[in-house]
């Protein structure tokens, strides 16, 4: 390897490592805004946040790459450009191409990663990611007692403290609503005691109450009245109670149960879909409402029954016979079981109908999900190949480097882009357009100002050089009042005339 392309290298690595965990931790601060409030409260060990901000920064890679790529290309070519190395090479004869080239080979290994990344590594983070968001919706909020309010967080109870020492943990001034085993024996009991420790044992199984000087008031309530021998009451100077909870530890479960999203199944999986999704979709396209006709509305008529039958059915049905001429010899009994035959016959028909659409529409909506991610996971190597080729050209346009201005274009082009791929997603989504034409769009209307900005910048463009436009604005303003003063002279030389 030469000299200039560990030198190009050297200096591209290290803003890409850089951009790449800025973007990462800026996408992942969006994660914990979504989540924040199913994770505060309910005292989760340091390794369970730690494992579920390792797989959210997972899933983020198809979004922060391509940024992280086109921020670091700008950067790179900028700062080049700022300190004048760029020009000192282009003045030994080196080209922007060849500049570009070990750059080049490094991101198309880059893209490549990313392929495998999006295939492999990001399903498995969403279906863990998954899992590990619902085991921590399933366990309840940490005991943690406000003074002066209830809390209800534990099943069939209810605790108000008075005031509790934070630095003790001792409680004073403790009332207790107990109905556990109200619904077994009518059993409801309440404790109230000038203090006491409330705490969860060490596996978040059992609440452990120790309470001081204090009574305890039960009832038992049968079907048909109170009576005295039904009411206890009972003092203590000291009690210990050991109560059995569920929800306060932390459980994990099979992550099994979310590998049929689309998001956590890999290419291979996703063609399998796809392909038993199409077979499914145009057999129930190419279904007609023959069986519907045949064994609901049209069982009566031989006439129609008969062509049915026939090897070359004709669609073309002959008008049906008027009916109100037969309802004229019949009772009105007769009339009415009729009326109410064909009433359930409709219904029935319309249920029938309205679950084919539904089936189908289930059907479609899951093989555009499916197609969608697809393309979501090819499109990704090409997305990060054109934000390379727009940063590295940029970035030699612009010559400035730093997190300044190639941040500021950087976001400017990535929203661009997300506007755009959000915009043919939904189109892909709806139907409006297939999923190669929703997922390929961004990509479509970025190539081309990829191109153009490295043909501009291979010619030396002054594209984003202000004193350029501020000399071509001076040169445009001189333009413009040497025509207004020829106009002036010309009136004034007509009126001389005349």
């Amino acid at each position: 390897m030469k000299t200039l392309d560990k030198f190009i290298l050297k200096s591209y690595i290290g803003p890409m490592i850089l951009t790449f965990f800025i973007v990462s931790f800026i996408f992942l601060m969006n994660f914990l805004w979504l989540y924040i409030d199913d994770l505060v409260g309910k005292g989760l060990d340091f390794g369970v946040i730690l494992e579920l901000l390792g797989y959210a920064s997972a899933t983020t890679i198809p979004m922060s790459l391509p940024l992280a790529t086109l921020l670091a290309a700008i950067m790179t070519m900028g700062n080049l450009g700022e300190n004048n190395e760029l020009l000192a090479m282009k003045s030994a004869g080196i080209s922007l191409p060849r500049i570009l080239a070990p750059l080049t080979v490094l991101v198309v290994f880059i893209a490549i990663g990313s392929f495998f990344a999006s295939n492999n590594l990001v399903p498995y983070a969403w279906k863990q990611m998954n899992a590990l968001i619902a085991d921590i919706r399933q366990q309840k909020q940490t005991i943690e007692f406000k003074d002066g309010a209830f809390f209800n967080g534990i099943d069939d109870m209810s605790i108000r403290v008075g005031h509790q020492d934070r630095e003790t943990g001792l409680l004073n001034d403790v009332l207790i609503y107990d109905t556990r085993n109200q619904s077994k024996n009518g059993t409801m009991s309440t404790t109230i005691a000038d203090s006491g420790y409330i705490r969860l044992s060490d596996d978040k199984k059992y609440l452990l109450v120790t309470l001081y000087k204090g009574e305890r008031y039960e009832t038992r309530r049968d079907y048909q009245w109170y009576n005295e021998s039904q009411f206890t009451q009972q003092t203590f100077d000291m009690q210990n109670a050991v109560i059995p909870l569920e929800g306060f530890d932390f459980e994990r479960s099979s992550s099994d149960r979310f590998s049929h999203g689309t998001q956590t199944q890999s290419i291979a999986r996703l063609e399998k879909d796809i392909d038993s999704l199409n077979i499914v979709v145009a057999r129930e396209m190419a279904r007609s409402y023959e069986p519907l006709l045949r064994n609901n509305l049209l069982q009566y008529d031989p006439v129609v029954m008969g062509m049915m039958d026939s090897v070359k059915t004709d669609y073309s049905y002959r008008r049906p016979e008027p009916v109100y001429e037969r309802l004229d010899y019949m009772t009105l009994v007769q009339r009415k079981d009729i009326l109410n035959n064909a009433l359930m016959k409709a219904k029935n028909s319309r249920n029938a109908i309205n679950y084919e659409e539904d089936s189908y529409k289930q059907n479609l909506n899951n093989l555009y999900r499916s197609e969608i991610e697809w393309h979501r996971k090819v499109s990704l190597p090409v997305s990060v190949m054109i934000f390379f080729l727009i940063g590295a050209p940029l970035g030699a346009i612009i010559r400035k480097g730093g997190l300044g201005m190639p941040v500021v274009v950087s976001v400017l082009f990535f929203v661009v882009y997300y506007i755009i791929s959000m915009s043919g997603e939904k189109m892909a989504r709806d139907g409006i357009s297939t999923a190669f034409q929703g997922m390929w769009l961004s990509s479509f209307i970025l190539l081309p100002i990829a191109l153009y900005l490295i043909y501009k910048s291979t010619n030396d463009s002054n594209l984003f050089n202000m004193d350029w436009y501020r000399i071509q604005y001076a040169k445009l303003k001189e333009w413009v009042g040497r025509k207004r003063q020829h106009r002036k002279e010309s009136k004034k030389h007509g009126t001389k005339e005349a």
